[in-house]
């Protein structure tokens, strides 16, 4: 039987239903200050050394200005019933994803997972946010609250909720999936276009020709163009 494509209708009834109150809120986060500011305040107080230096660590603030205070390096799709978790080098070039997929089994569970570091000063308030649209239509958006961390020479990792695939006739077919990394000041860390395709168990996932599609946590595993192995060196519009 031939997939069936959701209509515009069922596509803006989906929007509207997961439509959500993005009004303002009058929040304003506080004056953030300097590791180094921190580092001198009550530097006489050894006790008080002693706690932020346990909160802090033992911080080498790096001068350069030329250095991003925070770097997102890797979106990793992880999933227990694929052999190993796939990922997306964000350092890279971002363009190229627009063209690949993430080809999922329908309804296969799976999580998120977001690398990043913190070069210089503390960083509040951080969210991971994703808009997802199908055929153009925004049909979902979440954020996650990642929190607050200060430079480390270590990577961070933030591991969302466990997310299922869409699943049905109707929800076949891709999705395109905008996200943001920012904070409480706004600051637009990085933004990146990815898709997810949902497939059914019983067809052979869609090729392209600029794509060689794999089947990614369908039992097989493999990878796209600009996914690479972590041995070498993608939350979802609900149901």
């Amino acid at each position: 039987m031939a997939e069936q494509e959701p209509t515009a209708e069922q596509l803006a009834q989906i929007a509207a239903e997961n439509e959500e109150d993005e009004h303002s809120v009058n929040y304003k986060p506080p004056a953030q200050k300097s590791i180094q500011e921190i580092q001198e305040l009550d530097k006489d107080d050894e006790s008080l050394r002693k706690y932020k230096e346990a909160l802090l660590g033992r911080v080498a603030v790096s001068a350069d200005p030329n250095v991003p205070n925070v770097v997102v390096t890797r979106l990793t799709l992880v999933c227990s019933t694929a052999p190993g978790p796939l990922e997306l080098d964000l350092t890279g070039d971002l363009e190229s994803f627009k063209k690949q997929s993430f080809v999922l089994k329908e309804g296969v569970e799976y999580r998120i997972k977001i690398s990043f570091r913190v070069n210089r000063e503390i960083v509040s308030g951080m969210k991971y946010i994703q808009h997802t649209y199908r055929k153009g239509v925004k049909i979902d958006k979440t954020d996650y609250m990642v929190g607050s961390y200060g430079p480390r020479a270590e990577e961070y990792e933030f591991l969302t909720p466990m997310e299922e695939a869409p699943k049905g006739m109707l929800a076949r077919g891709s999705y395109s999936i905008k996200s943001r990394f920012t904070d409480d000041d706004r600051t637009d860390h990085l933004s990146w276009e990815w898709n997810l395709h949902p497939s059914s168990p019983q067809t052979q996932p869609p090729r392209w020709s600029s794509v060689v599609a794999a089947s990614a946590c369908a039992g097989g595993g493999g990878l796209l163009p600009g996914l690479v192995s972590p041995s070498v060196s993608s939350k979802s519009p609900p149901s």
